[in-house]
Parts: C-alpha cells; structure tokens; sequence
C-alpha cells in the first residue's frame, strides 16, 4: 500500500497574469493627472502582457542564463562580443516595440510623453530590470546624438528613433534599430571622472584615436558609446562606434564582464582602447557639461527602476497575504500584518505621485521653473528612493517568509537588483553633493522650493515643521548635511503632492509617517482598507 506522507494546502498561488497597471491606482492616477492620460489604454495593454506567467518567466531565464564573452571567433580572430540568453531578445523586443528608449524624443512629442514613457519604464521594470540599463543609456543620449551627431553617420538618426529591436553584429546604418552605450569611469577615478587618464589625440577632422580603458563600459554589445576622454583642453565626449564608416570593426577589446551582485541578465563590462577611432560631440573640454545632461536623464531612470522593482515587491507580497492563513485568518485580516502592508502601500503612493510630478518637469524643460524642479529633484530622488527600495523588498520578504528568501520565488533577485540604483550613476554621497550645488548655484532655487512648499503650508504640522527645519539648514548648509537636506528635500517633495492630490485622511498618514520623527505611527483602520484597495486597483 502507498501511503501519502502530507497533502500540500495553505500555499499561495504565484502572482502571475495580472494587469501591472490596471492593478496600480496610484499609477493611474498619476498618468492621468501630469498629462499622459492619451496612453492609458496602450498602458493598460501593456500592464496586460507584462503580468502574463510568460514574460515573468522571461525575467527569469534572462537572469539565471547570465550573458557570455566572446573574445575570439572560431579562427583566433578578436570578435569582442557578447552572447545572449533567447530571453534577454524577446525582453528588449518588447522595449523597444514599446519605444521606452526614445519615446520621449520623437519629433512632434505630444504633450506628457515622459510621463507616458516613465510609466512604461516603471511596468517593464516589474518583469525583468537588467533589459533596462541598454534602454536608460540609450534614452539618455539619443537628444545629444540628434543634435550632434558626427556627419560620418547622419544615417543612424532613423533606426535611432525605430521601434525595432535589432541584435545583429552589424554596421548601425545597416540596422533596423540601435542602441548607444556609455563609458565613463576608470579603475583610479571612479566617480572622479576629471582623473581619467583615457586620452584622444586628433587625427583628421572630426575624428579621434582613443587610446586607454573604461573599468565600467556599459552594454559593450552597444553599436557605439559615448567615452570620456582627456584632450588638451581637457574632458572631452567622443562618440565611439562598434563599426568604423567603412564597415570596418573598430579597436575595442572587451577584457571580461563583471560579475555582479545583482543586474546578472544585463553585461557590464572593462574595456582597453589601443587604437580606437572615436568622433568629438560639442568641443573639447565640453565633456562634463555634456555628461552632466545625460546624467540627469540616467538618474531619474534610476528612481523609477527602484520603484518598479518596489511595487511588483508590495503585489507579490499582497498576493500572497490575501491568499495565506495563519492562526485562523488570511494574514491581510490579522491587525500587525494590515499595519505592515498598508503603511508600503502608503509609502508608494508618496512616491507614485514625486516621481510623476518630476516626469511631467521633465516633460516641460522650457520653462525655467520646471526645469529647476527637475535639475533640483532628480538627485533628491535617486537618492531616497533608490536607497528605500533594499529594506522594503526585505519586508516584503518577510511577508512571505521562508519562501520568500528562496530562488524559486522573484523576490530574492528584486533584492539583489536594488541596490544598483543606488550605485550607478552617481552613489549617494554624489546625489548629496549634486543637491547642494543646485540650492547653492542655481539662482532661484530655494525661492521655487519655498513656493512649492508653501502652497500647501497650514494643511498639515507634520510637513510645516518639516519645512520649518530645512529651511533653518539651508541658512548655513554644511556638507556634513548633505544626507539630511537631500532627504528631507525628497519627503518636502513628496509631500507637497499627497497633500494637493492625495485624500486628506491618506495625505495627513503620509506626513505622520514620513515626516514625524517620533516614530509610533498607527494607521486607522479606514485608512489602511483604502490604501490596500487602492495597491490591488480598487478605486479607494
């Protein structure tokens, strides 16, 4: 006779074939709210098919089939190239398809498309987010190379702006679409990009020979990348591609990929210029200038990244609450756990509402007012939410409990990704210092942070006392401060949105959990069923 050793039962289900956007109020309402309300429905589409169990098992086959060096061909010849899992195709198909690299840049941009293209960042970013960093750099740099790019390849403008993803080890203007890579830092700098020792003698026109390394070249399978490097008017931006005008390859020697904590489906790589032909974008010496708008663009890709990997944390973690039983109720009814949830579900809607506000400043750079809101809370948001994203995918974690620390579950490698943001371009002590420079630099910085303050002034003590401290630190701002302004510039930020477009009651548990620094805060039962309807798509 057979005997049954236990029957399975009280397991959840995996979170898999729900709509990452219809599911998402929050996100909605901010869509709709700064301006991209025209997509909604491409958005819930694609919320649709990124839910499905087939592209979450996308991310993970991209991840757990890492990509592979190839330095030489079959016949001892330098082949430089990086070989990749099916899946890591199929999840830049959908990228692209969906124009997340450059929607923000085609010709006649309707109105809101940043805040359009961020929200489809924020639902890729759910599924798979190593597929991202090819499509930041190649955002980033697609409105420097439209207006600058070197006349050898005037051609790549339109498989620049295409919606193809295309693979192929070809010249750019043979390809259906591109992507541009970056290199920046060097083994001695880091950070310290003017102690690059990378130097770039001129040859003949526009065209230079690049001779030294990048200890971080990101997505070497790039068609070109924009290197930083020394000329005798200093930092210059070259504009280095993988095939030279006359198809030829040029000198790029990959030395390996790094072997990274998290990040593991997409290829970072060092790199050795011996005799590398790179073209000047701007003039010499321009190089900061230049890499300076395109970080801008990176870090905001950052802060969207984390809170993407944030949220599908918090719906994997509902899920599987409303689902599991323990002593005698699901774990979304015991109190203790509502408490827990309910206050993640209320630190999102904070930052749903920051990071779209900050995407409709991008959206409407020429306006000097909302180009300083976006040059002045870019860095505040990398900064907070990039690091807030490691200790709430830890408490989602702990929802699940032992299963939710094991591989076979996603939430171990949103755990592992996370703290990348927080490092890439630019960690947090540069974020802080970058903060400082804007309120000390930029003429009217302080003046549009106090209109944007005190136009909610009086709506709750929480955020008046708040922005009673900073102002205080910001009379005689230290660097030593520079954690404690950035901070608290982001929570102001944040803020200042829950309380214009939030309820009162979620808004005023918004200030009291963020902002009171005595800690203890208890969320009343109504204000928790809004705020868990509300994470699960109700309408709150």
């Amino acid at each position: 006779m057979h005997w049954r050793t236990h029957t399975v039962f009280n397991q959840p289900a995996p979170l898999n074939n729900s709509n990452l956007f219809l599911s998402d109020t929050a996100l909605r309402e901010a869509v709709a709210r700064e301006g991209a309300g025209w997509d909604v429905d491409l958005l819930a589409s694609i919320g649709q098919q990124l839910g499905t169990a087939e592209s979450l098992e996308l991310g993970r086959l991209a991840n757990v089939n890492p990509p592979e060096l190839l330095r030489y061909d079959a016949m001892g010849e330098r082949l430089d190239d990086v070989r990749f899992h099916p899946a890591w195709h199929l999840l830049m198909q959908g990228l692209c398809a969906n124009r997340v690299h450059n929607l923000a840049w085609e010709e006649q941009a309707r109105s809101g498309t940043f805040v359009a293209r961020a929200a489809r960042f924020v639902l890729h970013a759910q599924v798979e987010a190593g597929t991202l960093c090819p499509i930041t750099m190649t955002s980033a740099a697609t409105p420097l190379l439209q207006q600058r790019l070197p006349a050898p390849f005037a051609d790549w403008l339109t498989p620049l702006m295409s919606d193809r993803y295309d693979s192929h080890l070809l010249p750019g203007n043979q390809k259906r679409g591109l992507l541009i890579g970056m290199g920046m830092t060097e083994k001695q700098g880091g950070s310290d990009v003017l102690s690059n020792t990378t130097h770039a003698e001129k040859i003949d026109g526009g065209m230079y020979r690049l001779v030294g390394h990048k200890w971080f070249f990101s997505v070497p399978q790039s068609d070109a990348h924009l290197v930083l490097a020394q000329t005798k008017r200093g930092l210059s931006c070259f504009f280095v591609p993988r095939f030279l005008p006359d198809g030829q390859r040029n000198d790029l020697r990959l030395e390996r990929l790094k072997d990274k904590l998290g990040n593991r489906s997409n290829a970072s790589s060092e790199v050795e210029f011996t005799d590398t032909a790179g073209w000047l974008l701007g003039e010499e010496g321009e190089g900061i200038r230049l890499i300076l708008k395109m970080g801008g663009l990176t870090r905001f890709d950052c802060a969207l990244g984390s809170h993407g990997l944030m949220r599908r944390a918090l719906s994997v973690a509902l899920y599987h609450a409303h689902q599991r039983q323990a002593f005698g109720k699901t774990l979304i009814e015991q109190p203790l756990m509502r408490q827990v949830l309910s206050r993640m579900a209320l630190q999102l809607e904070g930052q749903t509402a920051f990071l779209f506000r900050l995407a409709r400043a991008w959206d409407n750079r020429v306006s000097p007012h909302e180009a300083l809101w976006s040059r002045l809370f870019t860095p505040a948001a990398k900064f907070a939410i990039c690091k807030a994203g490691i200790p709430f995918v830890a408490e989602a974690m702990e929802v699940l409990g032992g299963i939710g620390y094991c591989e076979d579950n996603e939430l171990p490698r949103l755990y592992r990704e996370m703290p990348v943001n927080s490092i890439w371009e630019g960690s947090g002590n540069i974020m802080c210092l970058d903060v400082l420079r804007v309120l000390a630099k930029q003429v009217g910085a302080i003046d549009m942070l106090s209109a944007e303050c005190n136009e909610v002034k009086g709506q709750d003590r929480h955020f008046d006392r708040a922005w009673r401290q900073l102002q205080q630190r910001l009379r005689k701002p230290t660097e030593a401060q520079g954690r404690e302004i950035t901070q608290q510039l982001y929570l102001l930020g944040a803020g200042a949105q829950m309380l214009q477009f939030a309820t009162p009651p979620v808004a005023q548990a918004w200030c009291r959990l963020m902002l009171d620094t005595r800690g203890g805060v208890l969320l009343d039962d109504r204000t928790q069923e809004d705020l868990l309807l509300r994470a699960t798509g109700g309408a709150g």
